[in-house]
């Protein structure tokens, strides 16, 4: 079955007269899985344990496994952040914000293009911040809650 982009979707949505047929002939190009589900689907593909990601992302130990057991909603940087711990592709990285209902890395935005050059090199999360310090850009939120 081919894989239907979001613009052909958005296009069904506009044409549709009933949500429930667009729904049903569309399930199987739908998101299914929760964001805990799909962050112990990556932990299992790339080979990682979850003191890598920690590690990895600058995040708080606590903090990752209350995610992984999706007790908590993360903030989009810190979403970012766990990408750069299971270095994620880029692509990986689109699939699990908009997963989660954030935004996407846009390259139009100064910062994220930062991001998205950073990610395309496997740069490390403190590269990346070294990078967007030394263009007086915010550098990401790893900060606990």
């Amino acid at each position: 079955m081919h894989e239907r982009s979001t613009d052909e979707l958005r296009h069904e949505i506009q044409n549709a007269t009933d949500i429930e047929d667009y729904l049903d002939s569309n399930r199987e190009h739908l998101l299914k899985e929760s964001l805990s589900e799909h962050l112990h689907m990556l932990l299992s593909q790339k080979n990682l344990k979850r003191a890598d990601v920690i590690r990895g992302s600058l995040l708080g130990r606590a903090y990752v496994y209350r995610i992984f057991a999706g007790d908590k909603i993360p903030s989009r940087d810190k979403l970012i952040a766990l990408a750069f711990g299971l270095c994620l592709s880029e692509e990986e990285t689109q699939k699990m914000l908009k997963l989660s209902g954030c935004r996407e890395l846009y390259a139009r935005d100064a910062r994220d293009a930062l991001l998205l050059f950073a990610m395309q090199r496997n740069m490390t999360i403190m590269d990346a911040n070294q990078m967007l310090l030394e263009h007086g850009l915010a550098v990401l939120d790893t900060a606990k809650d």
